[in-house]
């Protein structure tokens, strides 16, 4: 089997970078919600709430999209099952809503790995700095649990939470690869219609994981343990379905479409600036000193991947 041939590096016009922006503030408000919607709900609960409300109603007026049924089925899993089943988990057993804003964008480096693997688009300069950053950050991060433990909000950051956080971000980073494959394999197919179909896909898988993991899924059979689920919580799975999944995602696969996912997945750098903001204003986290500075490490290092091109193309 012959390998894809790497997406054409057409320049960002400023619709693509709104775009990019949008994208940004809706999913760096996210992790708030998945905190709000994990007061209410079980993790696999959670996931299968989501993607119901986010599959419904627009899955009853949006075409199925003219692409293989295998991409959507690996993109479902990939993103749904795996990133936000692993996500939601590590919320739930340490991880500050800021802090897994943060860790989630190592995404960015998964993404260039698989990229190079399995599309061919090699790793600049700039990314082979940025990773070795990222790296160091990875570390200061480890510190901070090798030490005395860290008062309030900060110490509510578990090694597992951080582990399931980056196992998260490594499957976010495949569904983009698959995102591209779609892409190689139908050219301009609906993203937002492929965005929606997918979200079928994780349904039955945390309908399912539920049952056999929570204690208490048979209750939800029971009309009154929905009626007993505060606003708050119904108003978060609403967020995270169609905002953050289906205006979101179809945006971000819109992006994937045009560039190559080695250019996208850098935009996020901004979703860290957004969830810390928000984990502080709305939740009153706190983040420990070498949390910080692993929070530095990998905001530069997203910079490096950012803007590094950009200062390479002039020196050059």
């Amino acid at each position: 089997m012959t390998a894809p041939a790497p997406a054409p590096a057409t320049p960002f016009r400023p619709r693509d970078l709104l775009t990019a922006l949008l994208v940004v503030v809706l999913w760096g408000v996210n992790f708030v919600a998945m905190k709000w919607g994990l007061r209410s709900f079980t993790p696999f609960q959670l996931g299968a709430a989501r993607y119901i409300f986010a599959a419904l109603p627009l899955l009853l007026m949006i075409p199925p999209p003219r692409v293989n049924w295998r991409w959507v089925l690996c993109f479902g899993m990939l993103q749904g099952v795996g990133q936000f089943g692993f996500l939601f988990i590590g919320m739930q057993v340490g991880i500050t809503a800021g802090l897994a804003s943060v860790l989630l964008q190592t995404q960015v480096f998964f993404t260039a790995l698989f990229a190079f693997a399995f599309l061919h688009e090699k790793p600049g300069r700039p990314l082979v700095w940025g990773m070795a950053l990222a790296t160091l950050g990875l570390v200061c991060f480890g510190m901070h649990h090798l030490g005395p433990e860290a008062p309030g909000a900060a110490a509510a950051t578990t090694v597992a939470g951080l582990v399931l956080t980056l196992c998260a971000a490594s499957l976010w980073a495949a569904s983009h690869i698959v995102a591209r494959l779609a892409q190689n394999a139908a050219p301009g197919y609906d993203p937002l219609a492929f965005v929606i179909w997918s979200s079928l896909v994780p349904i039955v898988p945390f309908i399912v994981l539920s049952a056999i993991f929570d204690p208490d899924a048979a209750r939800w059979l029971q009309w009154e343990a929905l009626a007993n689920v505060p606003l708050s919580g119904w108003a978060a799975v609403a967020y995270l379905g169609w905002a953050a999944n289906t205006v979101g995602n179809a945006l971000w696969t819109h992006l994937l479409q045009r560039h190559p996912a080695n250019r996208v997945a850098p935009f996020s750098l901004a979703v860290p600036v957004v969830g810390l903001t928000a984990g502080w204003l709305v939740l009153g986290e706190t983040v420990a000193p070498w949390q910080w500075a692993g929070i530095a490490f990998i905001v530069v290092a997203l910079a490096c991947v950012l803007l590094g091109p950009r200062f390479q193309a002039k020196t050059a």
